[in-house]
């Protein structure tokens, strides 16, 4: 049995397909030292405040010689399964409501923020390594992908504003999708010798719009299935084959894969999820689909640090420092001039919010998996892995371990104690309105007796009548104490603009149904649609 068998099965690990004596217990031996070494990792980095994903990256570094065999990264199984993975589930895990309130800057960081970072990144790098043009283009692609796992991390030690965080997530959502499409621009401009400008756009606009297309196809089809099942068991097994299935089927007729996962976690989460199954079963597809993330993210950065030789490293120590300068130029003149421009169609971003967007640009396991993806014949390839190789563990470590200490001196947000009551009232009453809706379903469906039905239902009742007559009288203070400025406001404002698209979307199904008049209809929606844009522009 060859070894390349179990990298397919067995988390990638990679011996170049070599016969291996008794690779069973091989394989088991190396999965119980990397999920130890996991563990102690997770231990140390808690006590120091050591981002995980940093310390995964250390100790790989450390226990290479511990292994029974060197193993690595392999660039097809990360694109494969690891990466619809982590994209599914983060996917799943956007509400579109936010996403909305922040498209526009998301999708100038995320489209011409990647190509401008790109461009500077291959040309710097180009000027001051005296790199040729293709192999210049490729790094700049690699090297303008975000990793954002570890400023999620923090995010979740730090309090950052809620807008914040989901322009981070969202970029993330499409950062790696349009960053692929590039690269396949880039082979195939090297493969074929040209590529016209209109002929680029034209390959660009078709990959990502089919791409979209499949993700929807995919994501509506299981909302349908989500309807007919009853089993959380099976509801994983689909989630899971709608986050590959996406993939596969999208590289099979060369669109975007990237892009059609995120679509489809997008409908899924947001359509299939919230309104076609039970409070329990949802739990048990989020926990699955949070496990399925982690435990990739600890394989992936473990494999990055046995994947890196430190010899080759300090050879090309001033190469990948001069490299790191350069990506992070590009970076800044993508971030700063385009978050400017903002202010003139949407609320304008913070320049300390720009930081954050600025030096969390911390390098992953995409670009050395494209490193790794380079065409065989491309000139100076393996100088432009250990390049790639050399950036990563310098993003991952620098970057990754002052994160956290500069998103504290920005001090982002200012949590008041009255912030921190309305939150706490908010989830208690999110939280007993949720179990109420359960309680419902449990009665409805003859599982629950009605006098218990109704004893525990009273409870949580109780407590949301509480909650509310409280978040009532904080919201109805003076306007000078109203703790509906900043984060709150705009937490409002999201809650507003879902409760106007909720009687918009009423009354559309009520005109086409042919229960109300025309003119009746129109006028109110065009009421709708006038405070939906006071929204945007406050």
């Amino acid at each position: 049995m060859h070894w390349s068998l179990g990298q397919l099965l067995l988390l990638n690990l990679n011996t170049a397909g070599s016969e291996i004596q008794g690779n069973v217990a091989e394989l088991v031996t190396i999965l119980i030292i990397l999920l130890l070494v996991a563990t102690g990792v997770a231990l140390v980095t808690q006590r120091l405040r050591v981002p995980y994903v940093t310390g995964l990256v250390l100790a790989g570094l450390a226990i290479t010689e511990l292994l029974p065999r060197r193993i690595g990264l392999d660039p097809s199984l990360i694109l494969n399964l690891f990466l619809p993975i982590l994209i599914f589930e983060a996917a799943i895990n956007t509400d579109i409501s936010r996403l909305r309130s922040t498209v526009k800057p998301i999708a100038l960081l995320a489209g011409p923020g990647v190509v401008l970072a790109s461009g500077v990144t291959a040309f710097l790098l180009k000027l001051c390594l005296g790199l040729t043009w293709i192999p210049a283009l490729f790094a700049g692609v690699i090297l303008a992908i975000t990793d954002t796992v570890s400023v999620i991390a923090v995010f979740k030690e730090v309090s950052v504003p809620s807008r914040l965080s989901t322009i981070v997530e969202g970029e993330s959502l499409f950062n790696d999708g349009i960053a692929l499409v590039l690269f396949s621009l880039i082979v195939g401009i090297y493969s074929t010798g040209s590529l016209t400008f209109l002929n680029g756009l034209q390959e660009l606009f078709v990959v990502i719009i089919g791409g979209t297309l499949i993700g929807l196809s995919l994501g509506y089809l299981s909302v349908v299935l989500f309807r007919q099942s009853e089993d959380p068991l099976s509801d994983i097994l689909l989630t899971v084959a709608v986050a590959l299935g996406a993939f596969q089927i999208s590289q099979f007729l060369g669109v975007s894969g990237a892009v059609a996962v995120v679509v489809a976690g997008l409908v899924v989460g947001n359509i299939g999820l919230s309104r076609n199954v039970s409070a329990s079963t949802q739990v048990t597809l989020y926990s699955f689909w949070q496990y399925a993330s982690f435990g990739v993210n600890t394989f992936i950065f473990l494999l990055i640090g046995l994947e890196i030789n430190l010899i080759t490293l300090w050879q090309t120590l001033p190469a990948v420092l001069l490299a790191v300068l350069v990506y992070q130029v590009g970076r800044a003149l993508s971030v700063y001039p385009l978050l400017a421009l903002i202010r003139l169609f949407d609320r304008p971003i913070p320049l300390r919010w720009q930081h954050v967007l600025f030096l969390g640009n911390v390098k992953g396991s995409l670009s050395m998996a494209l490193a790794l993806s380079l065409p065989i014949t491309l000139p100076g390839r393996e100088g432009l892995i250990a390049l790639v190789f050399g950036t990563v563990l310098v993003s991952l470590v620098g970057q990754g371990v002052s994160l956290p200490w500069l998103v504290k001196r920005l001090k982002l947000s200012n949590f008041s104690d009255t912030r921190q009551q309305i939150d706490e009232l908010q989830l208690r009453l999110i939280a007993s309105k949720a179990a109420q809706d359960e309680l419902d379903s449990l009665l409805k469906s003859g599982v629950l007796p009605k006098a218990i039905y109704e004893e525990m239902r009273a409870a949580y009742q109780a407590r949301v009548a509480t909650s509310e007559r409280i978040l009532r009288d904080l919201y109805n203070k003076r306007p000078e104490q109203s703790p509906t400025v900043g984060g709150d406001r705009t937490k409002l404002d999201a809650i507003r603009r879902r409760l106007l698209l909720a009687e918009k979307g009423a009354v559309n199904d009520a005109l086409r149904k042919r229960i109300l008049s025309e003119d009746v209809a129109q006028a109110y929606i065009k009421d709708l649609n006038e405070q939906l844009l006071g929204l945007e522009d406050d």
